[in-house]
């Protein structure tokens, strides 16, 4: 384990305890592309810790990143459309637009105007090692990096300080560019005066949760449970995922991934132990264990899909939502960038 890992997961139990004490005073930015359903991995990694953050207080901001959509393609594929269904997922899974802002990164001109200053604060060899930028990079599905995949981690740091958020839920991966934020936003009151709180990362215990194939779950791949799935979508999609030919089911991650995902998905949405479902399934075989599965699955998101559906019952509700949190993030967004440009002198 590195050091810089060790000071965050210690940092992150402070700030658990302090959320604990008063979370209201933190600020959490937090989001996702638009670039698919919002599937199972995403409720267990992210979704339901921003509720939780939420419910506990904090205020809350969640990014429809649009803009980024087109960081490692050519160009986005019914973006608005997206946007729209992850809006109706946030707020079925318990955000509520009258304590957290939800917003598009496209409409809040002020963020994306930071990006320059910003820019200024950031050497290229600090950027080139990055080494979540150079993964993207070695995954891209482009012919040459762009200038927005090459500088991704200053627009971040844009989402996060715009409106002064001092708290980010992060996996490890994502510590780079939380750590990029902080920099930045200590060189710029360093350079022009005191404007940005220095965000902390909030490192999640996230589960890794493997694809229906046994990859990664993505929406990408085409291998996930997407929160919105009906009851028949979601049997049908774990009775194709891949186990292994040993009858007898174990919870071992490292020696099974296929068998020991699932046996974790049951036992997240039953809140039970894993190794307790596991030994409960035993010799019953990958039939049982994916029976176990969609059981738990269904059973945990049904109020969730229910809630969906009467949402999506009012198309005109979740524009509106949308709308009303872009207008409330452009406000913020406005009076950050005033105080940015009085601080560097460009108050015309």
């Amino acid at each position: 384990m590195t050091a810089t890992l060790t000071a965050a997961m210690t940092r992150s139990a402070a700030l658990e305890q302090m959320i604990a004490r008063d979370a209201s005073q933190f600020r959490v930015l937090t989001g996702d592309r638009p670039t698919g359903p919002l599937h199972l991995g995403h409720y267990f990694g992210t979704l339901q810790n921003r509720v939780r953050l939420q419910d506990a207080g904090a205020g809350l901001f969640v990014l429809i990143a649009d803009y980024q959509v087109l960081i490692d393609r050519d160009r986005a594929e019914s973006p608005g459309e997206v946007a729209i269904g992850q809006v109706l997922d946030y707020l079925a899974i318990g955000v509520a637009p009258d304590r957290s802002v939800i917003f598009a990164h496209s409409a809040v001109p002020a963020l994306n105007q930071l990006i320059l200053p910003f820019l200024s604060l950031v050497s290229v060899p600090e950027l080139s090692r990055n080494p979540t930028v150079k993964d993207e990079i070695a995954h891209s599905r482009q012919s040459s990096v762009s200038g927005l995949m090459f500088t991704y981690p200053v627009h971040q740091a844009a989402d996060i300080l715009f409106c002064k958020a001092n708290l980010v839920p992060v996996g490890q991966d994502q510590l780079p560019h939380v750590e990029l934020t902080r920099q930045v936003a200590r060189r710029f009151n360093e350079r022009y005066g005191p404007v940005f709180p220095v965000p902390d990362a909030l490192l999640s215990a996230a589960p890794l949760l493997l694809g229906t194939d046994g990859a990664k779950m993505s929406k990408s791949r085409g291998n996930a449970i997407a929160l919105r799935a009906t009851a028949d979508q979601t049997a049908r999609l774990i009775r194709g995922a891949k186990t292994d030919s040993i009858s007898h089911v174990s919870y071992d991650p490292a020696a099974r991934p296929q068998v020991s995902s699932l046996v974790l998905l049951a036992a997240l949405c039953a809140g039970r132990d894993p190794v307790a479902v596991a030994d409960e399934i035993g010799g019953g075989g990958a039939a049982r264990l994916k029976a176990a599965v969609t059981e738990a699955v269904n059973e945990r998101f049904a109020p969730v899909r229910a809630r969906r559906a009467e949402l999506a019952g009012d198309p005109g509700y979740a524009r509106q939502v949308l709308r009303e949190g872009c207008d409330r993030a452009r406000a913020i967004g406005d009076a950050t960038l005033g105080e940015v440009r009085a601080a560097m002198g460009m108050s015309y």
